[in-house]
């Protein structure tokens, strides 16, 4: 993406858990293209060529170095958003995605200041634009109740 020119994409997003209930966020840095110093759930722009779930699984492992698993779609929707007089018009698709906890790590730090592990009902401030809708959606499909993870 160019800066400075209002642009169109699509970009496959993902709540990354552990199977027992916790989410992991990231810290975007000052480096990061947009939403500086908030937690995200994370996500990229689908490639050319990519099937959502490759794209998903893609950003994933650059982002966190992990291989995630147990994939659930979620929903699609606009993300569009300006700043600085450039409009950003995202269409987002997010999945909830299993990681092994205890393999996570940061993979990006130019991007992303810190990484951790949340409770859906105690997320941290300030937040990216589409924390709260990513993780309300996998609240809606169950992806960290009991029975969804057994």
């Amino acid at each position: 993406m160019q800066r400075g020119i209002d642009y169109i994409g699509v970009t496959v997003s993902f709540i990354c858990h552990d199977g027992q209930g916790m989410v992991l966020l990231q810290k975007r840095s000052q480096n990061a293209r947009d939403e500086q110093g908030r937690w995200d759930n994370g996500g990229g722009a689908l490639e050319i060529g990519e099937t959502f779930e490759e794209g998903v699984l893609r950003e994933v492992t650059e982002e966190f170095g992990v291989d995630g698993f147990n994939l659930v779609p979620l929903d699609v929707y606009n993300l569009i958003r300006e700043q600085d007089g450039v409009v950003t018009h995202w269409v987002a698709i997010p999945y909830a995605v299993q990681v092994d906890p205890a393999a996570v790590k940061i993979c990006e730090p130019h991007k992303v200041d810190e990484i951790s592990w949340f409770t859906p009902d105690a997320l941290p401030s300030p937040q990216h634009t589409c924390l709260q809708r990513t993780v309300q959606l996998a609240t809606d499909a169950k992806i960290f109740s009991t029975s969804a993870l057994s």
